[in-house]
């Protein structure tokens, strides 16, 4: 696989991306299922600003292709 260029993503680009709701997705990071948040802020507040790497997230999408398509063999 050729080396996929690392850009951050917001919460709403990455809820975009894959279709689902905020509660869904931090549902599935609860559970390990989903690439965890990095934190974007320095400084330690109550709600940090966070973002995804998108080569993670391009990553969960292509493993979900492929658990479809070989389910269906």
């Amino acid at each position: 696989m050729a080396e996929q260029q690392k850009v951050i993503l917001r919460r709403a680009q990455v809820l975009a991306l894959v279709g689902m709701g905020k509660s869904m997705l931090y549902s599935l990071i609860a559970d390990g299922e989903f690439p965890r948040p990095i934190t974007l802020s320095g400084r330690s507040s109550r709600r940090p600003a966070v973002g995804w790497v998108s080569s993670e997230i391009q990553d969960w999408i292509d493993e979900r292709i492929s658990r479809r398509d070989t389910q269906n063999i």
